[in-house]
C-alpha cells in the first residue's frame, strides 16, 4: 500500500512545476492534485466488495498491474487536459486501500484488529515518499521520470503479492453487488463514513494541498515544501497504529472524542495564526497526528461493527474519506481565488469536525451492540 499511495500523490509534490509549465490558476493546480483523489476514492466500493468476493491477493494484483498504464501516460502528457486526463487514472492506485484493509483484518482475530489495520494503515506513508523522493528525481532527471521510475518497483510488487502472499478465506455466501450494498441501511455505516470523511480526508487533503499552501504562503522551494510536507505525512501514518491500539483497549468512541476536540483546536490555530511559520507548522503537526490516530480508530470499529462485510464496508467508508481529501484542495484553490486568502477553508474543517464530536457522543457512547449482530438477532 506504501508503494500505491506513492503512485496515488505522486502528482501534489510536482504541482508547482506544472503550475509554471502551464501557467495554471490555484483553481487549476487544486484541480490536478485532487483529480486522481476522485477516481481512487469511488473504485474503493467496488474494490471492497471484489476483495470480499474473490480475494486481496487476486485483486490487489490486478490493481497494481492497472495503474502501470497512467504512470506511462503521464510522463507523455504535454497539455493541461492530456494531464488531467491520465491524472484521473493515476486515482486507480488510491483504491488498493479497500483491498489492503480486507486482506488483512480477515486474517486477524478480532480483539487484535484495532492493531493490525492501524499497521497495516502505515501504508499511507507512500504520500511522504513521493514528496521526499519526486521532486529530487525531477530536477535531476526530468518530470516525466518521476512517473516513469515508478513503474518498475509497482510491476515488481505485484510478482510479490501475486507469489508470496496468501489468499483469503472464501466467503461462505456470495452476495450481488447490490446485496453487498445494503449495509447502507445501516445508519453506523454513514456514521464512520462521515467520521473518515474528517479524519482521513484532512490527512489527505493537507498531504497534496500542503505543499502548495506552503509554497504560496511563504514562498518556500519546491523541494522544501515538499520536505515538509512529507514530515506531516510521516507523523500522521506511523502514529496511525496508536489509534487502533487505543481503539482495541480503550474504545474507540472515546479516542474520537479527543480527535474531533483536537482537529477543532488545531483547525482554528491554523485559521488564526498561518501567517505566522511556526504557529503554522505545530497546528499542521498537531493536526497530523489526531487525524492519524483517528484513521486508525475509526478502522476499528469497521471488522467490529460489520464482521461479514468488512470489505464492503471498508469500500464505502475509505471511498468516503478519499471524497474527502477530494473536495477540499479544490475549495481551497477556489476561496484563494475569490478572497486572498485561506481562512474560510480551516474555519469549515473546524465546524464539521465539531458537527462529527457531537454525532459521536450522541450515537456511539449509547450503543450497545453493532449493526450486523442486531441483524443476526
Amino acid at each position: 500500500m506504501a508503494l500505491t499511495f506513492t503512485v496515488w500523490a505522486s502528482l501534489s509534490p510536482l504541482a508547482n512545476h506544472f503550475e509554471t509549465l502551464y501557467g495554471l490558476s490555484a483553481t487549476q493546480t487544486s484541480v490536478l492534485v485532487a483529480i486522481p483523489v476522485l477516481l481512487g476514492s469511488i473504485m474503493r466500493v467496488p474494490v471492497g466488495i471484489l476483495t470480499d468476493r474473490h480475494g486481496g491477493r487476486k485483486v490487489f494484483t490486478i490493481l497494481l498491474l492497472l495503474i502501470v498504464i497512467p504512470l506511462i501516460g503521464v510522463g507523455f502528457a504535454n497539455t493541461y487536459t492530456s494531464l488531467l486526463f491520465w491524472a484521473f487514472f493515476l486515482g486507480i492506485a488510491g483504491s488498493s486501500f479497500a483491498a489492503s484493509i480486507t486482506f488483512v483484518s480477515k486474517w486477524t482475530p478480532k480483539e487484535k484488529q484495532g492493531t493490525a489495520l492501524g499497521l497495516n494503515g502505515m501504508g499511507n506513508i507512500g504520500t511522504a515518499l513521493a514528496g521526499f523522493l519526486l521532486p529530487t528525481i525531477a530536477i535531476y532527471f526530468g518530470l516525466q521520470w518521476s512517473f516513469w521510475s515508478l513503474v518498475i518497483p509497482v510491476i515488481a510488487m505485484a510478482a510479490m503479492i501475486w507469489f508470496w502472499t496468501p489468499e483469503t478465506p472464501k466467503p461462505e455466501e456470495r452476495k450481488t453487488m447490490l446485496g453487498a450494498l445494503s449495509v447502507l441501511k445501516f445508519k453506523d455505516s454513514w456514521t464512520l463514513s462521515l467520521f473518515y470523511f474528517v479524519t482521513f480526508g484532512a490527512f489527505v487533503a493537507f498531504s497534496i494541498y500542503l505543499p502548495i499552501l506552503l509554497v504560496d504562503l511563504y514562498n518556500l522551494s519546491s523541494v522544501d515544501a515538499g520536505m515538509r510536507a512529507a514530515g506531516f505525512v510521516v507523523i500522521a501514518t506511523l502514529i496511525r497504529p496508536l489509534g487502533g491500539y487505543l481503539g482495541d483497549k480503550v474504545g474507540a468512541e472515546k479516542v474520537l472524542t479527543f480527535v474531533f476536540t483536537g482537529i477543532v483546536i488545531g483547525s482554528l490555530a491554523i485559521s488564526f495564526g498561518m501567517e505566522n511559520l511556526i504557529v503554522m507548522t505545530f497546528a499542521c503537526l498537531f493536526i497530523a497526528a489526531v487525524c492519524g490516530i483517528g484513521n486508525g480508530a475509526v478502522f476499528k470499529l469497521v471488522p467490529q461493527l460489520f464482521p461479514k462485510a468488512t470489505g464492503t464496508v471498508t469500500g464505502i467508508v475509505g471511498a468516503a474519506g478519499g471524497l474527502g481529501g477530494f473536495f477540499p484542495p479544490i475549495f481551497l484553490g477556489s476561496i484563494k481565488d475569490m478572497t486572498g486568502d485561506y481562512v474560510l477553508g480551516f474555519l469549515a474543517l473546524a465546524f464539521l469536525s465539531l458537527v462529527c464530536l457531537f454525532i459521536n457522543k450522541k450515537q456511539f457512547d449509547q450503543s450497545k451492540v453493532s449493526s450486523f449482530e442486531t441483524v443476526k438477532s
